[in-house]
C-alpha cells in the first residue's frame, strides 16, 4: 500500500457504507448515504487547510479569531458517479469552486477514456480534491490526475468511498506525490474490475440505471 493512504473509518461512517452496501437500498436514499459520508470524509481531508487570523468584534469584545488562509478550493468530479460525493463536500465549502472530468471505461481495456473537461482557470493557484466513489483498477483516477497536473494542478487530493488493494497501488505508482483519502479498503477486484464485496456500480445506484 502507500504511506499517503489515509482510511477514515469513522463509526458513523463504516454504518452508513453498510447500508449503502446493501443492494435492497433505494437509490434516493443511497444518493442521501452518500451526500452525507462525503460531509464527514471532507472533514478529514481538510483537516491541515491554512489558517490566518483576523480582527472581529463579537457582541462582548474584540479579538483576533482564526479564518481559513488563501485562495478558495477546487473540487474536481470524475463523472458521472464523482458527483455523488461533490453535493456532499459543497455543503460543507459551499464557497469551493468546481471542475468536472468525464471518463467512461472501455469495457474491454478497462481504460478510461476522456470524453469532457473542465476546471477553473486558476486551478494552479488552488488545492485540487479531486472525487469519484470507487478506487477500483484506478485507471479514470490515474487518468483524471494527470489531465489536472497538465493544466497546473501541483497541491491534489484524491477521496473515495471504496478502494481495492490494485487501485491503491496502481494509483501510487501513478501519482505518488497525491494522498488518498478512503472509508475502507475491500478485498480486491472481480474479473469485470469491480470492487468486491463492493456497492456495485455507484453511478447505477446513485441514478437508478442498469
Amino acid at each position: 500500500m502507500t504511506s499517503k493512504l489515509t482510511i477514515v473509518d469513522h463509526p458513523l461512517i463504516l454504518h452508513k457504507l453498510t447500508l449503502m452496501r446493501d443492494k435492497g437500498t433505494p437509490s434516493a436514499v443511497f444518493r442521501q448515504l452518500l451526500r452525507e459520508i462525503s460531509l464527514l470524509l471532507t472533514y478529514e481531508v481538510l483537516r491541515d487547510l491554512p489558517i490566518t487570523s483576523r480582527s472581529i468584534e463579537t457582541p462582548l469584545e474584540e479579538m483576533e479569531a482564526p479564518i481559513l488562509k488563501g485562495k478558495k478550493l477546487v473540487f474536481v468530479s470524475i463523472l458521472r458517479a464523482g458527483n455523488g460525493l461533490l453535493d456532499g463536500m459543497l455543503d460543507l465549502v459551499p464557497s469551493a469552486r468546481v471542475g468536472h472530468v468525464g471518463l467512461y471505461r472501455d469495457p474491454t481495456t478497462l481504460r478510461a477514456v476522456e470524453y469532457y473537461m473542465k476546471v477553473p482557470d486558476d486551478i494552479s493557484e488552488r488545492r485540487v480534491i479531486v472525487v469519484d466513489p470507487m478506487l477500483a483498477t484506478a485507471n479514470s483516477a490515474s487518468a483524471a490526475v494527470s489531465r489536472l497536473k497538465e493544466v497546473g494542478a501541483t497541491d491534489l487530493r484524491f477521496v473515495c468511498l471504496l478502494a481495492a488493494p490494485e487501485g491503491i497501488e496502481a494509483f501510487s505508482l501513478a501519482h505518488p506525490d497525491v494522498p488518498i483519502y478512503t472509508a475502507t479498503c475491500d478485498r480486491g477486484l472481480n474479473d469485470h474490475g469491480y470492487i468486491v464485496p463492493g456497492i456495485g456500480d455507484a453511478g447505477d445506484r446513485m441514478y437508478g440505471t442498469k
